[in-house]
């Protein structure tokens, strides 16, 4: 977890309880006792083994202790309904761990232009997204497009079910996700917002500001 992601937190009102790979995945319960919500964060490739794939060549350093914590995490953030903002390898993990697929290697597997694995700075443009209107990312960004960052080499592919998807780049590529229940919050996306909240355009602080009005909620 970089500073990025504790400073998009703090500005928003927030203050962030990190967790790191527990040894005893049920000790999830026990920490979400002590939060409000909860916020999955960029990293490493989650293990095409927890959705039953062969690993493809390209695929990156994984974690299978991290992986196991956050599944544990979501899951209990489902049955207690706890809202949870979930970001690059986070809106993967949250598929994964519900149920869905992934797309191991977006250049070698899929059919695009668009280069969604940049190697620029992290708060530069890279492509457009279009938003599904009246969903939880366009009300809180206020926008149906806009031109985020991009630095993934995978997505998501089969969604998990209970989630629905809300924003797509342009190549199809899916960019945002949210939960088909009413009772749970879930907002996931798959650019950086947390990178880009020094810029000018206030959608980029809109993704933390609404997830902290649910905490509040």
């Amino acid at each position: 977890m970089t500073a990025a992601y504790v400073t998009a937190l703090e500005n928003a009102g927030l203050v962030p309880l990190i967790v790191p790979p527990l040894a005893d995945v049920d000790a999830a319960a026990a920490v979400l006792d002590s939060v409000a919500g909860l916020v999955l964060t960029g990293g490493e490739d989650v293990d095409p083994a927890r959705y039953g794939e062969k690993r493809h060549e390209k695929v990156r350093s994984v974690n299978a202790a991290r992986d196991a914590t956050e599944s544990a995490l979501i899951e209990e953030a489902k049955a207690r309904g706890k809202p949870v903002l979930a970001i690059c390898r986070g809106i993967q993990m949250l598929n994964v761990a519900l149920g869905g697929t992934l797309v191991q290697d977006i250049a070698s597997q899929c059919n695009t232009s668009i280069a969604h694995d940049e190697e620029g700075a992290r708060d530069s443009r890279s492509h457009e997204i279009d938003i599904e209107p009246g969903s939880l990312i366009a009300k809180a960004v206020g926008a149906e497009h806009v031109v985020v960052n991009s630095f993934h080499h995978q997505s998501v592919k089969r969604v998990a079910d209970g989630l629905r998807v809300t924003a797509r780049s342009p190549d199809g590529i899916i960019e945002g996700l949210e939960s088909t229940d009413e009772d749970w919050w879930v907002m996931a996306v798959q650019w950086h917002p947390e990178e880009m909240t020094d810029s000018p355009e206030p959608w980029d602080r809109g993704l933390f500001k609404a997830f902290a009005r649910q905490l509040e909620a």
